[in-house]
Order: C-alpha cells, then structure tokens, then sequence
C-alpha cells in the first residue's frame, strides 16, 4: 500500500497518547491511500501488540479523515503487525531525537 502524502499531513497531528509524539513521526503508518473519492484505506501499526490504547488511535485516525477531507465517507483502518514495528527502523529522525535513540 502507499503512502499519499497529502493524507499522511492531514493525519501527522494525531500523538500517541503516551509518548506524545506524532504517530506519523513515529512511523506507525504503515500504509494511507484514498481507493476512490469516498474511500479511504490506512494499515496501522503499534509500538506493541498489547497496546491498550489501539482503539484510541483508530478512532482518532477514522474521526480525523472523515472530517478533514472532503467526500470521504469511509475510513478502514487495518491494523498490521508484519513487518514488527522497531523505532530505530520507523521512527523519523526527529522523533528519534525525541526518544532518546541515536
């Protein structure tokens, strides 16, 4: 799946609730792609499999979508756990910086 960087803009204020960065940043958008003018698909993953704030997120993601861009009426977001998410692999440089990884 592709990343459409229009969407990934209209998603990058949405933070991970506990470590306050953005989960675009943090590289858990593993995929966003509008399918046609009503659709919309995002893969997602998460810092850990036992993340209790999971569906926080996907709400958030849908919510945000929904509202922000125009004649979207359908958000699925998918939830992925392969490729494992590792921050020295995902994370931007900057949200590296903000998690202590050099």
């Amino acid at each position: 799946m592709q990343k459409d960087s229009e969407l990934l803009e209209v998603l990058r204020p949405i933070q991970d609730p506990e470590l306050f960065i953005s989960i675009v940043e943090l590289g858990l958008i593993y995929g966003v792609e509008k399918n046609d003018p009503e659709n919309i698909t995002v893969e997602l993953t998460l810092t850990s499999p036992g993340c209790p704030i999971g569906p926080q997120i996907m709400a958030q993601i849908q919510q945000t979508l929904l509202e922000k861009v125009e004649g979207v009426k359908n958000v699925d977001v998918k939830l992925i756990w392969d490729p494992p998410w590792d921050p020295k692999v995902n994370c931007s440089e900057e949200a590296k910086m903000q998690l202590g990884i050099f």
